[in-house]
């Protein structure tokens, strides 16, 4: 994977379609971006989970256009997509065989039932070990043709069938999805939702030994193909730091939460820590389609005595920090006040996060491409994006608030924003100087100072931002000059 800018985006909601997306990276967008993660655009794109309940993985929602569309683009930027390992939709031809002809089906395998995971029964102390993302057991009641009743494993939504990744019939199914996706060009496997993937009886069914090899053996698989594989999963930060020592990428979901507490504190010890102590090979992401995670920076949620990156009381103050500086908007689509597929992430774009602040958004997204790492940008967060109450109010979906569909007019008229074009010459920044291909040092500083440096040979760029001040300094050569900036103007005329 290149080390430049990457974008994560719908495609229906920033471009209409794939052919519209191209335009986009051709057009206003031209040279931007080293790569670009394609969110769900199987069929359909308009499930109970905007694309991530697909009917058919292997194909294109013709919506949006065709394989032949999704090369097309990849000739313009390196794409990434999702394996979406742990379930499929209910609809799916595969479920809809298992309902119409029970155990006589030939995808009966496939699907995971309580009985299945737990063959010699199950008590209540092992039901409620297991982790979930949401409140509840992950089973939901299906009634078969026959009239006979059984528990399926759902993790997320009734209308997202898990499914056992041991089986044979499962193995072929995503064996044939990393067939399709090597066929046409993408290089980049996003595992979605893994952590959830395998289920073990007398565990929390997240993130265990078995869970670590299968995504070894996926992983793997995937290699054989030419793909490159990032794993998805939001959970306590050693575990995170642990994931990263067995596949190629990690998102890093620690830094948009230690972010926020650090410009809303003043105070950027705990980020500084983080910065010291998180792995290299991560993703950094500010802004993603899902909301703002805090699990990922609190104690560990199966064991409350390894000590979170935040205290409690600290992720209660973030909460209602985010809450506060989005005017109360993040408040109504998070948690019970809407419907969520994950009840532990505040919904809300980044950008009104921070107030609709332009300095402290700069300053934020300064401190993300300047750490080692392959830095994504949300397409709601590259135009900087305001809470869609909106599509909120309309869908009754808590993360649609930070998933606004766009018009080509809005996208043109947003680029022409200072902060936004501030920060596209951050990202030019960051993809063109040298510097960024050499060695990284965290420089002395305390308080609310947090200062970073890169340098490759002669070539130098560094950054000190204030988080109290909610200030930035930049500098860098050029040729044999050094250049500075340190405002929104200086940055977007350089």
């Amino acid at each position: 994977m290149r080390r430049d800018v990457q974008l994560i985006t719908y495609v229906d909601r920033l471009a209409g379609d794939l052919a519209g997306l191209r335009d986009l990276l051709s057009g206003p967008l031209k040279g931007l971006f080293g790569g670009v993660h394609l969110l769900p655009f199987y069929d359909p794109i308009d499930g109970a989970d905007a694309g991530f309940d697909p009917v058919d993985h292997r194909e294109v929602d013709p919506r949006l256009g065709s394989w032949a569309d999704v090369e097309a683009v990849g000739t313009l930027a390196p794409i990434m997509a999702d394996l979406i390992v742990n379930h499929v939709s209910s609809d799916s031809p595969q479920f809809r065989d298992v309902l119409a002809n029970g155990a006589a089906s030939p995808h009966a395998s496939m699907f995971l039932t309580m009985d299945r995971v737990f063959p010699d029964g199950v008590t209540e102390a092992e039901l409620l070990r297991l982790y979930r993302p949401r409140p509840g057991l992950p089973f939901t009641t299906v009634t078969l043709a026959d009239r006979t009743k059984r528990l399926f494993w759902t993790t997320f939504t009734s209308a997202q069938m898990d499914v056992d990744v041991s089986a044979p019939t499962t193995r072929a199914y995503h064996d044939e999805i990393l067939d399709r996706f090597a066929a046409h060009g993408i290089t980049m496997l996003r595992l979605d939702a893994v952590g959830y993937a395998v289920k073990t009886p007398g565990t929390s069914s997240f993130m265990t030994p078995e869970t670590f090899a299968f995504i070894d053996d996926l992983a793997a698989r995937a290699r054989q193909r030419g793909l490159e594989v990032l794993v998805e999963i939001h959970s306590y930060w050693r575990t995170q730091v642990q994931i990263a020592q067995h596949v190629d990428w990690v998102y890093d979901f620690a830094l948009p939460p230690l972010v926020l507490h650090a410009l809303y504190t003043g105070d950027a010890d705990r980020l500084r820590r983080w910065c010291r102590e998180r792995p290299r090979n991560a993703v950094t992401v500010l802004d993603t389609h899902d909301g703002i995670g805090v699990i990922d920076v609190g104690p560990d949620q199966q064991d409350p005595t390894r000590a979170g990156l935040l205290t409690p009381a600290e992720l209660d103050e973030l909460v209602e920090g985010i809450h506060d500086h989005s005017g109360g908007a993040s408040r109504q689509a998070t948690g019970a006040a809407a419907s969520n597929v994950d009840l532990y992430q505040v919904n809300c774009t980044f950008y009104d996060a921070l107030g609709r602040d332009d300095d402290a958004y700069l300053v934020a997204r300064l401190v993300q491409f300047f750490l080692p790492g392959v830095p994504q940008v949300y397409y709601v967060g590259l135009l900087a994006g305001h809470n869609d109450l909106d599509l909120l109010h309309r869908t009754g979906v808590g993360r649609d608030i930070n998933r606004h569909h766009y018009t080509r007019d809005e996208v043109e008229r947003d680029l022409q924003r200072p902060v936004v074009a501030a920060l596209c010459q951050a990202i030019r920044l960051r993809n063109s100087h040298p510097a960024f291909g050499g060695t990284w040092e965290l420089l002395d500083g305390g308080g609310a100072e947090l200062a970073m440096r890169w340098r490759h040979g002669d070539d130098l760029a560094e950054l000190t931002v204030d988080v109290a001040n909610r200030t930035f300094a930049l500098r860098w050569s050029d040729d044999s000059a050094t250049r500075t900036a340190d405002t929104l103007a200086e940055l977007t005329a350089g």
